[in-house]
């Protein structure tokens, strides 16, 4: 069967990196079994061609209705893929989907009759909600960074921005390529509306969010850019459990040179 990628290279790089993107997942520890996923909008890449091929598979509804992805392409990691496997090969564990004109339902048009993952609510309605406000933001990524899970399990931690400060104080880098920090929703059923609703509303102010006890949800530009953000967090996470395993408490920077920084960069916050 002829791909959809074919003759066309763009949309065929874009492809390529959620295959990098999920080898760096699964090389990391951060994507056991089938866990994690990624979601990318590749509506640009789109042509005639793609708009008129007929669906692989039954209509689905989402379980919510997303006004602003009407007429959408997504490329989407399929459910119970592992994510060493979308490593390899991309176009036999996830699948190309067209939202229909109810907003509320989607078909798979390519490559494989592969269904999405189980968190697509959530992750449209992050591209919904992206799409809506005008981000340029194309890609979605949830994964489960060992270290910042483990920092989850400390209640301090999911006090509105404590996790963010702490984490933006352990290297210069980390405010730098995460200047938004690190939202936090207090735990909620993997897969439910109910934290597909949180995590749109923590969007609102930052591009990584914290799912209590199981892992983060990222937005970014593409997938590198999504993965990047949470890269910087965990390396920052790691930084101070290694401190904490040295047996003392890390300085950190102190808030007068976060201020610095963040007028030095033209940062928010």
């Amino acid at each position: 069967m002829k791909s959809i990628l074919n003759g066309r290279p763009a949309l065929q790089r874009e492809i390529e990196k959620v295959a990098e993107v999920a080898g760096y997942l699964w090389q990391k520890g951060w994507a056991e079994r089938n866990g994690g996923n990624i979601t990318i909008n590749i509506t640009e890449f789109v042509d005639d061609e793609i708009r008129k091929m007929p669906a692989i598979g039954a209509v689905t509804p989402i379980g919510t209705t997303l006004p602003h992805i009407k007429g959408c392409y997504f490329f989407c990691k399929g459910t119970n893929k592992r994510m060493r496997d979308l490593a390899r090969y991309p176009m036999e564990n996830g699948s190309v989907i067209r939202i229909l004109d109810d907003c509320a339902s989607y078909e798979i048009i390519a490559d494989n009759l592969v269904k999405p993952t189980s968190e697509l609510p959530a992750h449209l309605s992050m591209h919904n909600l992206l799409i809506g406000r005008g981000s340029t933001y194309k890609a979605s990524l949830h994964t489960h960074p060992i270290e910042l899970v483990a920092m989850s399990h400390n209640k301090k931690f999911l006090e509105k921005d404590v996790l963010t400060n702490l984490l933006w104080s352990m290297i210069p880098e980390t405010k730098a390529f995460c200047p938004r920090g690190l939202g936090i929703i207090p735990y909620k059923m993997p897969s439910s509306v109910e934290l597909a609703n949180a995590t749109i509303a923590e969007l609102d102010d930052y591009d990584v969010v914290m799912w209590e006890k199981h892992g983060v949800c990222a937005v970014g530009q593409d997938i590198m850019d999504a993965f990047d953000q949470v890269d910087v967090l965990s390396k920052s996470a790691q930084i101070y459990i290694n401190a904490k395993c040295m047996g003392f408490e890390p300085d950190g920077m102190s808030p007068a040179q976060m201020k610095e920084l963040s007028v030095a960069f033209n940062l928010p916050k």
